[in-house]
């Protein structure tokens, strides 16, 4: 989502920094450079004068900070600012602690998918009892889908309903009493193809009905402005207590990220990262901040590392368990659990020039899907014991899974590599605290 703006902020702060002293000129260049990209990321107009002011008074009379370059100095600035207009973060032990949460949003923001995801993160992450609940008797297969999502995740849903005659109301009530059997229960309204008042009364209805529940608002991040007003309104109309923001994976320019809070007077407090259930994670500004100027986000990777057991692996390892090719072929599916090579490195330090570097050598994600595929055309005994592999039997390999014989020695090459990297782990109790603190 962020990738053009990132890109343009940094080559704007590169050029300022290359003229050393942070003089008057320098400065007005400066934010007038900052200025322009925030406006073709669609960031709302409000919102990218007051940004820019903001950086601006900072930067007048600024010396470079000690230890830093001009470059680095406006890095830093910059950043602070953006933690500053994307809010406060958000709380994954806020909404382990609700019992009723009201999902709504236009039509085709992907809310019906988004009440799974909270729903499976908080059952795998925070074990609760969560049941899913559809409002929606308007859209035709709207309660089938959520259905499907229900029983391909194992979630439980509220099932008594009686199509011909029930109303969102109606099932409101009824799902009511259900409650005490629950940690937490999601209910999925119907959405509208536009705001309208009927819409908002029908909301404000439910609202009464469930009492105290959380209200979070999903938004299309594809949508730039369009859905930052939308939160606006329906902030005003029935009193939003958070945004999700879905597509996040997307190419959208990132301006509903950035205006959501000062527009909507609502923070993010989700966002949807990909297609699979698992993928949902709570917002960090500071790490979104992070990725914008292309610092990396080592945390987030840690804590999905987390969820998919790499960090497990590595103990394992460290502790003196071989590595061989079938851990080989388990850190590579693990890899793209995490969202794939490209998934990987939306967390890395300087990922635009890895982009660039992993481009001009052709390594993409289906470069490990061939990886896998060709440690699949092994043995049972190769696999084991990796050595063995020779010139005639890497031949059998390739042809095996349609590769090329370079392609295996490719392979072999990069596995004696982390190999090598992993026997240089030494202590398991330091990577045992790093799994305690992430759990």
């Amino acid at each position: 989502m962020f990738a053009n703006l990132s890109k343009k902020l940094l080559d704007a702060i590169g050029n300022i920094g290359k003229r050393g002293v942070l003089t008057d000129g320098v400065v007005d260049t400066a934010i007038r450079e900052i200025r322009v990209s925030l406006l073709e990321a669609d960031v709302a107009l409000s919102v990218v004068k007051s940004f820019a002011s903001n950086v601006r008074e900072k930067l007048v009379g600024q010396k470079t900070i000690s230890g830093l370059t001009s470059e680095q100095t406006i890095i830093k600035i910059v950043y602070d600012e953006l933690v500053n207009l994307l809010g406060t973060p958000g709380d994954a032990r806020e909404i382990s602690k609700c019992k009723a949460i009201l999902m709504v949003g236009l039509q085709g923001t992907g809310k019906t998918t988004t009440s799974a995801k909270l729903a499976h993160m908080l059952q795998t992450k925070y074990n609760k009892k969560v049941l899913l609940v559809s409002l929606d008797t308007y859209r035709p297969a709207a309660i089938q889908q959520l259905r499907k999502l229900a029983s391909q995740n194992s979630i439980d849903i509220f099932d008594d309903l009686e199509l011909e005659t029930d109303t969102p109301l109606t099932i409101a009530q009824r799902s009511y009493e259900a409650r005490s059997k629950y940690d937490t229960v999601i209910y999925d309204t119907a959405g509208r193809l536009h705001i309208d008042r009927d819409m908002m009364d029908e909301v404000e209805s439910i609202k009464k009905i469930l009492a105290h529940s959380e209200t979070y608002l999903v938004i299309d991040g594809m949508m730039g402005q369009d859905s930052v007003n939308t939160a606006k309104v329906f902030n005003e109309a029935v009193e939003v207590t958070g945004l999700i923001l879905t597509r996040a994976d997307g190419n959208a320019r990132g301006g509903a990220a950035l205006s959501a809070k000062t527009v909507s007077n609502c923070q993010i407090k989700y966002m949807c990262t990909g297609e699979k259930i698992q993928d949902i994670e709570v917002f960090h500004p500071d790490r979104i901040a992070s990725r914008i100027l292309d610092r990396g986000d080592v945390m987030s990777l840690v804590e999905k590392a987390m969820d998919t057991d790499i960090v497990d692996g590595i103990k394992d390892i460290a502790a003196g368990k071989k590595f061989d090719m079938n851990g080989m072929e388990m850190y590579l599916i693990q890899l793209e659990k995490i969202g794939g090579l490209g998934g990987f490195m939306k967390f890395l330090p300087g990922v635009s020039k890895l982009k660039s570097k992993l481009a001009e050598a052709n390594i993409t994600d289906k470069s490990v899907a061939r990886q896998v595929a060709i440690i699949r055309s092994m043995t049972k005994q190769e696999r084991r014991s990796p050595e063995t592999l020779n010139a005639s039997r890497r031949k059998r390999i390739a042809a095996g899974c349609g590769q090329q014989v370079s392609d295996v020695n490719k392979l072999v090459k990069q596995f004696e590599q982390i190999k090598m990297m992993m026997s240089k782990l030494k202590n398991p109790r330091a990577l045992a605290q790093i799994s305690d603190k992430f759990r």
